[in-house]
């Protein structure tokens, strides 16, 4: 993989597909591919296909079940050389087709593997700023953030930036990335060997595909960084459906929280933040139930003495001070070391 110093090549990235010959240099030998999940964007592929830099290495679309024919359109009119057909069975969803396309990039050699929508919705201009933190060792995993700015949300409907925002607060519970927002953002490039780790897991097919990975990238350990980048909307139908998603999304969210905090800090290690927790919520739990049993059987009028108040409210208070601790030493815990350096070094001494 290219070595190109940090100031250099982050001074060079900008939305565009323009740059100086050393940074085409190092982006070119990057091995940089797309993975582009094909499902009803017939109308949009080969204008996504158009707008992918020469240095991309090579391209893999996916076409999954798609009932517009994605991959016979593509056989039938794409003229990029660069362009992988993957042809599946039947639908998996996003994540499936996703996954599909990690599988078949990393097969063919590529190093850093950039998800794409078929839509047009993403400006490619930004794959440097996306491939970047991955080439000089700093993340494992890199995804778009329409919310560092205000001037980046100028398109984004108010509803849904409310609700992008409410889900983002979400995951950051669920997954412990707290250094991350907007989850649902489906431009994101992964490290090849990184991804291979992934492919092996239980990730989920559909709509939740995206905050799930975060999820499972979590219990490895592996570096996220957030990429400033605008909202882009054009005239395409989203197959996403609000309110069939929500009850779904909630209970996913709770179940990956208690399964992080269960594995991270119960199983995997047992450390401060663990001996807050179980304090913290024995406290809190003693204190409201006394306080609750003493409202319950008390006669009427009568007022409670400064005993019973302090046997409710003192383990209250302390409880809720040790789970807030717990919870800032879990934002303190985000991954900081990237994986992908140790997963290669492991592929090396396999191969020899």
């Amino acid at each position: 993989m290219a070595s190109v110093g940090s100031a250099s090549l982050n001074a060079s990235l900008a939305p565009q597909h323009d740059f100086s010959a050393p940074l085409q240099t190092a982006l070119r030998d990057a091995g940089v591919w797309l993975v582009i999940p094909c499902y009803k964007v017939r109308d949009h592929i080969l204008q996504v296909i158009s707008h992918a830099p020469s240095w991309i290495e090579g391209i893999v679309c996916v076409d999954d079940a798609c009932p517009q024919g994605s991959a016979d359109f593509l056989e039938a009119q794409n003229l990029d050389g660069r362009v992988v057909v993957v042809r599946l069975p039947e639908n998996r969803g996003v994540g499936g087709a996703v996954m599909a396309g990690y599988a078949e990039a990393e097969r063919r050699g590529g190093r850093i593997l950039v998800k794409v929508d078929g839509d047009d919705q993403m400006d490619l201009g930004y794959l440097p700023h996306l491939v970047a933190p991955i080439l000089l060792g700093e993340a494992d995993y890199t995804k778009g953030n329409r919310f560092t700015s205000l001037s980046h949300l100028t398109t984004m409907p108010g509803v849904r930036a409310f609700g992008n925002a409410v889900l983002s607060f979400a995951a950051k519970v669920s997954t412990g990335y707290w250094n991350v927002f907007d989850p649902t953002n489906g431009f994101t490039a992964i490290e090849a060997s990184v991804a291979k780790q992934v492919i092996k897991r239980n990730v989920s097919r559909r709509f939740f595909f995206e905050t799930d990975l975060l999820y499972h990238l979590g219990t490895l350990r592996a570096v996220v960084r957030d990429v400033p980048m605008p909202a882009r909307y054009g005239d395409e139908v989203s197959n996403l459906r609000i309110s069939a998603v929500v009850g779904p999304f909630f209970f996913r969210h709770l179940r990956n929280f208690v399964r992080r905090v269960f594995g991270q800090y119960f199983v995997r290690d047992f450390n401060v933040a663990t001996l807050e927790t179980l304090a913290g919520g024995t406290l809190l739990a003693f204190g409201s139930l006394y306080g609750l049993n003493w409202l319950a059987v008390r006669d009427p009028g009568q007022v409670a003495s400064a005993g019973v108040v302090m046997t409710a409210a003192l383990p209250v208070i302390v409880g809720v001070q040790l789970l807030l601790q717990a919870i800032n030493f879990d934002v303190m815990n985000v991954p900081s070391r990237p994986i992908h350096p140790y997963l290669r070094t492991l592929e090396r001494i396999a191969d020899e």
